[in-house]
């Protein structure tokens, strides 16, 4: 098998199973308990906390640990805007880009039953918010804007984002980015960026699935999802998932120790896949490209290969061994286009003759190889 579908999930790095190992053969008691198994696994939990804060620049209390990046999402556009309602009754609108993950756009969107006004911003062929359209969407009324920092399906990165930041921030409103795909790839510091919510998780970097975090800068109030005991600081009641937790900051730090060299490889690896098919397949087409080399995340290849059923090409390169994706895996099996592709104003048959090819840290040259030996006759075969 030539796994070719890393922005789905990825497999768990050794370091994080071995942090694991213990809390998942052992007892890994509530860490809300007051006797010593329980003052254990909090000790295991804060140790992954502040794990994390430091590789990120952050304070450990700043972060939330959740169920993964869905929860996180939800927990950043849903009570992030209750709350700035709260305090300012007139602030409204959530605004968010038409490239958002879907756990972004449909949070916004169920706010609309609150009497919230979800606003989805039009984007640019490359998956990145309109500017007119960005600074209509901001102004007093605004509660909250979400604009994702690198896209799952194209890899493109919003290098714009502080600077879309300081502008929401100016009127007073809250900003959130997801950065589900872009922590482990590239260099991401809240700080740098100028949000005030942070949207992450643990298995699209080598870590185990069932543990996510929300990055809250201090001092920004959240309305909890659920009402709960009070863990997490009041914002996430339950009980924490003591082995996840524990791998996903093994998970974190073992990313960015090796980070750069990691991204290299795996980019030069990208790019030789690219430049394959073009060689190869006769009109195939690279989605999301930039002027920049950091305009994309290392990982990504969306593809068209016009005339050619994605679908069943899909299905084709599975029967070969080859796991790939015709998109954002949340919307596998449906039969309606890619929306992010479809917003950057790609017709709807070459949206469907669209694959996401997606490497990571098991990816070889020869895995590389493997697929472009495929490829050409696959799309051949597949083509009306």
């Amino acid at each position: 098998m030539v796994y070719a579908d890393h922005h789905a999930t990825t497999p768990l790095r050794p370091e994080a199973l071995e942090a694991m190992r213990p809390w998942l053969a052992g007892l890994a008691a509530n860490p809300s308990s007051l006797h010593a198994p329980g003052r254990a696994a909090r000790a295991a939990v804060e140790r992954a906390r502040e794990r994390i804060a430091t590789l990120l620049g952050v304070r450990p209390e700043e972060l939330v640990f959740t169920s993964g990046g869905t929860e996180s999402d939800a927990l950043a556009v849903c009570g992030g805007a209750r709350a700035a309602r709260d305090e300012e009754p007139l602030r409204t609108r959530v605004a968010f880009s038409a490239a958002e993950h879907a756990a972004v756009r449909e949070a916004a969107r169920s706010l609309a039953t609150e009497g919230f006004e979800p606003v989805e911003l039009p984007v640019d062929a490359r998956g990145l918010p309109c500017r007119d359209a960005l600074a209509e969407a901001l102004d007093g009324g605004t509660a909250l804007l979400s604009l994702i920092l690198a896209n799952n399906e194209t890899g493109v990165v919003n290098r714009g984002l502080p600077q879309a930041a300081a502008a929401a921030r100016a009127v007073g409103a809250l900003v959130h980015t997801d950065a589900v795909q872009a922590l482990g790839k590239v260099p991401v510091r809240p700080a740098e960026l100028g949000v005030d919510l942070l949207s992450f998780t643990g298995h699209k970097l080598g870590g185990p699935k069932g543990a996510g975090a929300l990055w809250a800068r201090a001092g920004t109030r959240l309305a909890p999802l659920f009402a709960g005991g009070g863990q997490e600081r009041g914002r996430r009641g339950g009980t924490e998932n003591v082995p996840a937790i524990v791998g996903f900051g093994a998970a974190v730090a073992a990313a960015d120790a090796g980070l750069s060299a990691e991204a290299a490889r795996i980019g030069a690896l990208r790019d030789a896949f690219e430049a394959g098919v073009l060689a190869r397949v006769p009109g195939a087409r690279v989605n999301g490209c930039g002027a920049e080399p950091g305009d994309r995340l290392p990982t990504a290849s969306s593809i068209t290969f016009p005339g050619a059923d994605g679908e069943t090409l899909l299905a084709a390169l599975d029967l070969e061994g080859v796991a790939a994706s015709s998109g954002s895996a949340c919307a596998s099996g449906t039969p309606a286009p890619s929306r992010v592709l479809l917003a950057c104003g790609m017709p709807a048959a070459e949206v469907k003759a669209t694959l996401r090819f997606s490497f990571g840290r098991t990816t070889t040259a020869g895995e590389i190889e493997a697929i472009l030996a495929l490829l050409p006759h696959l799309v051949v075969r597949c083509t009306a």
